[in-house]
């Protein structure tokens, strides 16, 4: 009978080593930062309190009482009343929903718009290249402050209707905002395209449409969602300021600037300031927390930070 062989020792089985993928390390050193988890938890209460709240208050049809107006804080109104006897806390929730969703599409449009954009002319170069960029290059060389000034003035000028100019500002807040985000694209995509991955989907014969939207613009998207999530707050200012010159949302649609504006006298500003201390301070700790939670992405999943 044979020996019964023993089994070799560097033949013993071992387990695969299970890497985690690149979303779950970022989560995790996400959330060890405590101070952009911070500003995600005061964003996330933001946008709850803004689209839930006003649900629950008796004061949500903006109905006028003369006879209350101009009040301070009380038990019935605890941020007070305002010069037509609203609720300001009502109409500072109201206002929130319009400033965070004029801030949130105009990213969304923009940054759809710059990285298309900017991958196209990144990836083809030549004459698309040239034109993208010079028209950014346009765009760019004018201050967006003016800009969004002389936009809005053309609003008043055409007498567009309040109900409407919500969604105008949304697309000029767009344009402006699309050639920074386009030029950030334009040079990744300069880049990743030189990588080895990319000369072996040449060598496999893959189709443009293929290489731009299957290998280059998924490598773009801890890039994307960085610079969408800071340029939110940089569009609620931006809406904010139209608003408070009258140039961007007007009444009677309620935002954070133009409540700031309703308190445009030297006695609202002193003797009244529940009028706009709680939108003005709405738009400071919004756009705070955005930035300070924006900033926590970019140290996770921008891999040229030193950590």
């Amino acid at each position: 009978m044979s020996s019964v062989s023993k089994a070799n020792p560097n033949a013993q089985s071992t387990k695969p080593i299970v890497k985690s993928s690149i979303w779950r390390q970022s989560l995790r050193l996400l959330l060890k930062n405590k101070l952009a988890l911070t500003g995600l938890f005061i964003v996330i209460v933001m946008f709850l309190a803004c689209f839930i709240g006003p649900m629950f208050s008796p004061y949500a049809d903006n109905r006028t009482n003369m006879t209350i107006m101009n009040k301070a804080p009380n038990l019935k109104h605890w941020l007070g009343t305002d010069k037509l006897g609203r609720d300001v806390l009502t109409r500072v929730l109201l206002a929130g929903r319009i400033s965070l969703t004029v801030g949130l599409a105009s990213m969304v449009l923009s940054v759809t718009l710059g990285t298309l954009l900017g991958a196209l002319s990144g990836y083809f170069r030549g004459i698309v290249d040239q034109v993208i960029m010079r028209v950014a290059d346009l765009l760019m060389t004018v201050p967006s402050l003016p800009l969004l000034f002389i936009f809005g003035a053309l609003l008043s000028d055409w007498k567009v209707p309040p109900e409407n100019r919500m969604y105008i500002v949304m697309l000029i807040l767009s344009l402006v905002s699309w050639p920074g985000m386009a030029r950030m694209i334009r040079g990744q995509m300069l880049s990743l395209r030189e990588r080895e991955f990319m000369q072996a989907t040449t060598v496999l014969g893959l189709n443009n449409r293929r290489k731009l939207f299957h290998h280059l613009l998924p490598n773009l998207i801890p890039l994307i969602i960085v610079i969408a999530t800071l340029n939110i707050g940089g569009a609620i200012l931006s809406e904010s300021v139209l608003s408070f010159f009258g140039l961007g949302v007007t009444a009677p649609t309620p935002t954070w600037g133009n409540m700031i504006d309703a308190a445009n006298n030297l006695i609202d500003f002193q003797e009244r300031p529940w009028l706009w201390i709680p939108p003005g301070f709405s738009i400071f700790i919004t756009v705070i927390a955005i930035n300070i939670f924006g900033d926590g992405l970019r140290d996770v999943l921008d891999p040229k930070q030193k950590r």
